[in-house]
């Protein structure tokens, strides 16, 4: 898990990103997950989002597919990409050895708590993929969408042995213990591992956490900076059911 605060620079959030990548392959990290949002931010202008935006053969995405090429590191993170009617959309892109090899365009969008994402974003129409890595399926999820238990349970039932959540989770009253209670339920519900990375900073909690199928959090980072290691297990996820048996397929779900 790469944590971090988001400058308005987009270079120095691609060199911050760059750094976080190279550590992580060094020690010896197959998934590298980074927050949501990464090109650029400020608090004081909130149209920065859509000023900063690139599309996904631009030079932050460039950039980074270059340091990947040539090794096996799947890295994850949420970028806005510019789109019709002045908007961006909030996408998330998984990279590996110099391609880009998945992209989820955020699908629940923040109007609540007296915000609304919705003004500057528009919203995707497609589930997310699913994306290997190292014998694992990941499902992918952006931030808002851990308050939506049914997409969590859609991607299980894909397939996905964990779920992937970079965020920019705004603090206020309660909002950390509402961070790790919806991630926890995600992975417990669905006996799976919940990967997710909250942007740092002013604006937000951080507070990143690794929860495994069993509902424990067997990794958490603080509210500053941090590269943080944890390790899956697939033993853990096949455990995991036989503790609950009746978080199966619900009735109303259909193929």
């Amino acid at each position: 898990m790469g944590q971090f605060a988001v400058s308005r620079e987009w270079q120095e959030n691609t060199d911050i990103c760059i750094g976080l990548m190279n550590n992580a392959l060094a020690g010896g990290a197959d998934l590298l997950v980074l927050p949501e949002g990464v090109l650029a931010r400020d608090i004081a202008d909130p149209d920065l989002v859509l000023k900063a935006a690139q599309p996904l053969d631009g030079p932050f995405i460039t950039q980074l597919l270059a340091v990947s090429k040539g090794n096996d590191l799947t890295t994850m993170m949420s970028v806005h990409v510019p789109t019709e009617g002045n908007k961006a959309l909030n996408v998330l892109i998984a990279i590996r050895n110099g391609e880009l090899i998945a992209a989820y365009e955020k699908l629940h969008l923040y109007d609540a708590f007296a915000m609304q994402e919705s003004q500057r974003v528009n919203p995707g129409n497609e589930i997310p993929p699913l994306v290997e890595v190292a014998g694992m399926k990941v499902g992918l999820m952006t931030c808002y969408d851990v308050r939506f238990p049914e997409l969590a349970r859609r991607l299980v039932l894909d397939g996905a042995d964990v779920l992937v959540l970079p965020a920019a989770w705004v603090k206020g009253p309660l909002k950390e213990m509402h961070w790790e209670l919806l991630c926890t339920a995600r992975a417990l519900e669905n006996t799976c591992y919940m990967v997710a990375v909250g942007e740092c900073g002013p604006r937000n909690i951080g507070n990143s956490l690794v929860i495994d199928p069993l509902g424990v959090a067997i990794a958490k980072a603080p509210e500053s900076a941090a590269l943080v290691f944890a390790d899956l297990d697939p033993q853990r996820i096949a455990y995991a059911p036989q503790r609950t048996a009746g978080a199966g397929k619900p009735p109303f779900c259909t193929s």
